[in-house]
């Protein structure tokens, strides 16, 4: 519920911030607008103090803050829904790389990771051309699954992210699935291995690592003098060297440098 304010509040911020037409527009006037554009339409709406904490605390400092149903209503009647449960059920968030436009949307329903992916809506038009580690860098939460989709869906020849693909690919982090026999030049695809794609991943936070929690359930490689850890024996996806067992010296040396 709370990426859904967040995200609510956001899109009226952006509308009443272009409705005002004014260069430099302060939050305090964008938000003043919004409150009077409000009350115009009800005859009623909270005071410009309020949407300015509802401001503050969702959009500028990212924690959840309660808002009322009926100004929850009142502001997605703003963006153009009927209601606050019309938005969560069709707010569309775009994300555009050079021709390529991605839309999510996402309901509202408290539901697994898997769930909800398989309920998103993407359309891609154009040509797919854009720079997925870059994408990646753009966000989380929901910029991370653009990425995942998008990859899949561009490249993947529309292949089911989630059905039943012949293939896989090593995407610097894990294997994804795809039902297409070539990507691209840089991309190796090889036969889907069911355990591989759920079990082997690169691990991203080395600090993490203890002797207790690593010893017997974590391999590395290490070559020119970097050293990447995996939760799985195998062949490294990117030199194609074998995996060795994770050691106490290794963990010493290169695993939970943070917390030194």
């Amino acid at each position: 519920m709370y990426d859904k304010k967040k995200l609510l509040l956001k899109k009226a911020h952006e509308k009443a911030k272009k409705e005002l037409n004014r260069s430099n527009s302060s939050d305090v006037s964008v938000l003043t607008y919004l409150a009077l554009e409000l009350e115009s339409k009800f005859g009623y709406s909270k005071d410009v103090r309020t949407y300015v904490r509802y401001h503050k605390r969702l959009i500028k400092e990212n924690r959840d803050y309660e808002i009322d149903e009926i100004t929850l209503d009142q502001i997605s009647w703003y963006v153009g829904y009927i209601n606050f449960e019309d938005f969560c059920k069709n707010a569309v968030i775009e994300k555009e790389k050079g021709d390529t436009k991605i839309e999510l949307k996402i309901d509202q329903d408290e539901e697994s990771l898997s769930e909800k992916l398989s309920k998103i809506i993407i359309n891609i038009t154009n040509q797919p051309i854009f720079n997925v580690p870059q994408l990646a860098k753009n966000g989380m939460g929901i910029g991370a699954m653009v990425l995942t989709l998008a990859f899949g869906l561009a490249y993947g020849g529309g292949g089911e992210l989630f059905g039943e693909n012949k293939y896989m690919y090593w995407n610097g982090e894990k294997y994804i699935g795809t039902n297409a026999a070539h990507i691209s030049p840089e991309v190796e695809v090889i036969a889907m291995n069911k355990e591989k794609i759920s079990d082997f991943k690169k691990i991203m936070r080395p600090d993490t690592l203890t002797i207790e929690n690593s010893k017997g359930k974590v391999w590395y490689d290490k070559s020119d003098n970097n050293v990447e850890f995996f939760t799985s024996p195998g062949i490294h996806p990117e030199n194609g060297k074998a995996l060795k067992d994770i050691s106490e010296r290794i963990i010493n040396n290169h695993a939970g440098l943070e917390d030194e």
